[in-house]
């Protein structure tokens, strides 16, 4: 039954922090938010079917290269407004200038930063979560 719901619950826990990510920058939520949403949604993927098997299913090789991705994404954010005159963590467009949409999702650089620190999140968590898992699995034996 466990394994049922954790299959069951994977794909809402990453649409819920999409949204979560997707809204962060306009609405109440953030980056940080989704990651620690999606890297529960991970998280219980290791509970229900352990170590081994999710090794097998689910890319968590890829969180610390995700998390270096993230903080390199956020950083570029932050100080790159520096390189080109302007004060650290200035969002583009400015104001006063239209920003361009892809739907009803404008695209800033508040975004880039939101998806950054998701990155970040959500590949830290799951590293974590990770190491845990395998000591947990190495104590079995």
């Amino acid at each position: 039954m466990t394994q049922w719901a954790a299959r069951l619950l994977l794909a809402p826990t990453f649409m819920i922090a999409a949204a979560v990510l997707v809204k962060g920058y306009a609405d109440v939520g953030d980056g940080f938010s989704a990651g620690v949403i999606a890297a529960l949604g991970v998280l219980l993927q290791y509970v229900a079917y352990g170590y081994d098997l999710v090794e097998e299913l689910l890319p968590v090789r890829l969180a610390l290269p995700g998390a270096f991705a993230g903080l390199l994404l956020a950083l570029c954010v932050l100080f790159l407004p520096a390189l080109l005159g302007d004060e650290l963590v200035t969002h583009y467009p400015l104001a006063g200038t239209k920003p361009v949409h892809l739907g009803t999702l404008e695209l800033i650089t508040a975004v880039a930063f939101d998806v950054g620190v998701f990155l970040l999140v959500f590949g830290a968590a799951v590293g974590i979560i990770h190491l845990a898992a395998h000591a947990a699995e190495r104590g079995g034996e």
